[in-house]
Order: structure tokens, then sequence, then C-alpha cells
């Protein structure tokens, strides 16, 4: 299956055009293109969490993600280096073991993440609430 996204040159540099507002690709106009494939990442790793723990039936509420990541300052060009992924989830005591577990799961069934470099270090934790 092949999908097609256009980008445009606008004012304030490429954007993305979106109904509600174009998205605008540079740092400080907006999200880099690196900071979108981190975030992309981020997100990406969060929906299939939600769907694994879900089919695992693990209770939970989903807080939200928080994405750090390191640029490799030996390379010119400064690629992706690592990306760290916490997924903050309320999750009762007793389902803990079981969230931290499926954890390794979703670098496997994430598009985004299985899209990457594999020299680039992802990891997954948890943060319970």
């Amino acid at each position: 299956m092949t999908e097609k996204i256009e980008l445009i040159r606008g004012q304030d540099g490429i954007e993305l055009p979106f109904s509600g507002g174009n998205w605008v690709l540079l740092r400080d106009k907006g999200y880099s293109p690196v900071q979108m494939l981190v975030a992309a990442a981020g997100a990406c790793g969060a929906y299939v969490y939600e769907s694994i723990l879900t089919k695992s039936h693990v209770p939970f509420t989903f807080h939200g993600v928080t994405v750090d990541y390191v640029r490799d300052e030996s390379i010119v060009s400064q690629p992706v280096k690592e990306i760290a992924i916490t997924f903050e989830v309320s999750v009762e005591e007793s389902y803990q073991g079981k969230a931290e577990r499926i954890l390794k799961l979703v670098a496997k069934h994430c598009p985004v993440i299985q899209s990457l470099d594999p020299a680039i270090q992802i990891q997954e934790t948890v943060a319970f609430r």
C-alpha cells in the first residue's frame, strides 16, 4: 500500500497541511523534523502499549508519554542516537508486573520504531501513578 503526504513551502518554512492549521516543521516555529520523528515514535509506542494492555486485560488509565532523545554529536548531521519513552499510567499494584513485561512488545509492534535505523537505541519504561 502506498500512501502520500505532501509538504508545502509556507511563509515560515516547510509545512504539513492540516485542516486545523498547517504544522510548521521548523524548530522555534513549530517542531523540527527530528522532534517530529521522536514524537512519532513516542505516540506510536503509546498507541501500541495501550492496545496491548487492553488486549491483555490489564485495567489502566493512561496519563501521557515523555520522550527524551540524544543526538550523536560525533556525526556532522547529528542523527538520533537514543530514544527513551516513558509511559505514565495508573495500574493497580497487582497488575504492575504484567504492565512492565508488556513493554518488551512495544517496539516489536510499533511500525514507527520498526522503521528507524536499528542503531538507534530505544528504551521503553513505565512510570506508575
